[in-house]
């Protein structure tokens, strides 16, 4: 147990400091209109891959209450413009789908 603590310090510092470094050196700078463009649109095509690889990584019996769940996550986030309600409301959904609905 003693030799994996200095393994699990140092994956907490390579993992850490790639996040603190750009953090600490663009804190007072002014980033371009471009890169502040950019950098807004990283959580929604971060959630389209993933809920994409979803769709296409779910096995057949789970192919309904997928579908719904995007579905209901997609129309929240048109209409309430959450993304965190959305991911909830669509895990929800889905989740009730399977508990209840027999998939």
């Amino acid at each position: 147990m003693e030799s994996f603590l200095p393994l699990i310090i140092g994956m907490g510092l390579v993992t850490y400091i790639p996040r603190l470094l750009p953090m600490l050196l663009l804190t007072n700078k002014e980033l371009n209109p471009k890169a502040k463009q950019f950098l807004q649109f990283i959580p929604y095509t971060s959630l389209t891959i993933l809920i994409i690889r979803g769709i296409l990584t779910a096995s057949t019996e789970m192919m309904i209450p997928t579908i719904v769940g995007i579905a209901v996550a997609g129309i929240i986030a048109y209409f309430k413009s959450n993304l965190v309600l959305s991911v909830f409301a669509g895990i929800a959904a889905t989740y009730i789908l399977i508990n209840l609905g027999g998939f």
